[in-house]
């Protein structure tokens, strides 16, 4: 038997960059959960399959390699550890990207640890040029009271709000008046959304900010089902010096 061709849109080539400790974690997550010592995890998004291939970049690495990695990665997920004060490689990662249009989502860890502090996160990225943060996941609670993560992206739709406190809403109304445009948010199917975020990650426009679960969660779900709808597939990275670096 023949095998099976691989359709170049389903294929996601991801990079996770970060401080050792966090990508290591991301990565261990990841074959935990499906077992694969490849870093290929085959995954299924709104019915279709998708094929997500991982490499792990460390902040460690020297700086020539690590703007060589990220300048020819198709889609970066930007691993940021939410009790660190100061991450000057991590930012200077980000601008690289930022530089050479590579895609990106960020992934806030560390919501449980002493000194946490998820806002300050956001204003890092923020502060770096370019792409502007969209929070689409908040922390609920932070430090020893962390328990869960809220999606805000389902919030949007009609009568799915309810009350999480001045934080949670000030999120909320962000995201939906860089969503809705000219729109009213009730108007807005769930697959409008994904769509609206998806093209502005790949434009540049934005960076997806997403938060880890807690440790006692092996649910790492909603982190492959945003590498599939807003990151970029190998087809759409249109960069041909890409070619000269392989």
């Amino acid at each position: 038997m023949g095998t099976k061709a691989i359709d170049p849109q389903s294929i996601r080539n991801v990079t996770i960059i970060g401080d050792a400790d966090g990508t290591a974690r991301v990565v261990q997550r990841l074959r935990r959960c499906f077992g694969d010592t490849e870093n290929t995890v085959h995954w299924s998004t709104d019915h279709l399959e998708h094929t997500i291939r991982v490499v792990e970049l460390s902040s460690e690495a020297p700086v020539a390699d690590l703007e060589r990695a990220i300048r020819v990665a198709d889609g970066v997920i930007a691993v940021v550890n939410a009790a660190a004060h100061s991450t000057p490689r991590l930012e200077t990662m980000l601008r690289v990207a930022d530089d050479h249009q590579v895609a990106r989502l960020c992934l806030i860890t560390g919501l449980d640890r002493p000194g946490a502090d998820f806002d300050r996160c956001v204003r890092t990225i923020a502060e770096i040029r370019g792409a502007a943060p969209l929070v689409l996941q908040v922390p609920a609670g932070t430090c020893a009271d962390f328990d869960g993560v809220l999606d805000l992206v389902t919030m949007v739709l009609p009568g799915s709000v309810g009350s999480h406190g001045e934080p949670v809403e000030r999120w909320y109304r962000e995201l939906v008046e860089t969503l809705a445009d000219r729109d009213p948010a009730d108007y807005l199917l769930l697959r409008d959304l994904h769509n609206r975020i998806r093209r502005r990650t790949r434009n540049g426009d934005v960076v997806p900010i997403l938060c880890d679960t807690p440790l006692a969660s092996d649910d790492i779900a909603p982190l492959l089902d945003a590498i599939v709808r807003y990151l970029p597939s190998p087809l759409y990275v249109c960069q041909p010096e890409h070619a000269l670096d392989y």
